[in-house]
């Protein structure tokens, strides 16, 4: 068991420079500052979400930058967030935001759609590291194509209602239709594990119906929990259609940003990953593994 307020100090105490990063910069400047402190490259990245969502993040990171250590947080004893107030949400995350830093992070990566959309703020003027979130690499990964005109987005509720992916996507390219769908019960058809089940692809179907009626050409997977159900969405909305995974977005945004910042591990050695949650709910180890896509080892309870 890990107690937050007597984890040791950080990378941040000893190199307390001040860097907010502007992720404006990311995909059309290189001009990122350059870290030359010898340590710094080693030190792990630090992924956070409200729950085990974003294990598909760390999965997809662990699959682009094989070299890079790796901490996780999974608010686990909180979740769901979506249901939560906004001073309550920027509570979490500035206290996970803490967390991390003192766990010698060189990047922080918002995994949670929630916090990004509620807390971006909160989170970007307390880190003296680079902050990335999974609603703005959805957004440029959306964009990229410029064949993009019609999209469509799909996520939880609280994601939806928050209008975080349209306003995200609009701000790079303002003229594109967006057409959003909340879909609640793929959270637990995803954690049941019922990924290619009939029950799941009739639930896509009608969700998808009245977004595919708009002649979308895209459609972004807001949730880190989509990506398991890739197969069957694909299924329904034909091979035509653009998805787009933020889970694997991020893990692009993240390594371009370590290479273009020179904060690259250059060990070879196997990455240390260490998982930190706040509660060890029923059937932990079997949905995470799901979502990791590999043995979920080093588990450590934090108890605020």
């Amino acid at each position: 068991m890990v107690k937050p307020d007597i984890a040791p100090p950080g990378l941040l105490l000893q190199y307390p420079h001040k860097y907010h990063y502007n992720p404006s910069n990311l995909l059309t400047s290189t001009a990122h500052p350059v870290y030359t402190a010898p340590m710094i490259k080693e030190q792990p990245i630090g992924i956070f979400d409200s729950g085990i969502g974003g294990l598909t993040v760390v999965r997809a990171l662990m699959e682009r930058a094989p070299f890079e250590n790796i901490v996780y947080f999974g608010d686990t004893a909180r979740v769901p967030y979506g249901i939560k107030s906004v001073e309550t949400i920027t509570l979490y995350a500035t206290q996970i935001t803490e967390f991390l830093l003192r766990q010698e992070v060189k990047l922080l990566i918002v995994a949670c759609n929630t916090m990004a959309a509620i807390a971006p703020e909160a989170i970007t003027s307390l880190s003296t590291v680079p902050v990335l979130d999974v609603i703005d690499a959805g957004a440029r990964s959306t964009v990229a194509d410029p064949r993009t005109k019609s999209v469509g987005v799909i996520g939880t509720p609280a994601t939806i209602n928050s209008n975080a992916y349209a306003l995200a996507i609009h701000r790079y390219a303002p003229d594109i239709k967006i057409f959003s769908q909340a879909c609640p019960l793929f959270v637990p058809l995803v954690e049941e594990g019922w990924l290619d089940h009939p029950v799941a692809r009739l639930t896509a179907q009608e969700y998808l119906n009245p977004v595919l009626a708009q002649h979308i050409d895209t459609l972004v997977l807001g949730c880190t929990h989509y990506p398991l159900l890739k197969a069957t969405l694909r299924e329904v909305v034909g091979p035509e259609i653009r998805l787009v995974d933020s889970a694997e977005a991020m893990a692009d945004m993240t390594a371009t940003l370590l290479q273009e910042s020179g904060l690259c591990n250059p060990s070879r050695l196997s990455p240390l990953y260490r998982f930190f949650v706040t509660d060890v709910p029923l059937r932990f180890q079997t949905i995470g593994e799901r979502f990791l896509g590999r043995a979920l080892p080093n588990i450590e309870l934090v108890k605020w």
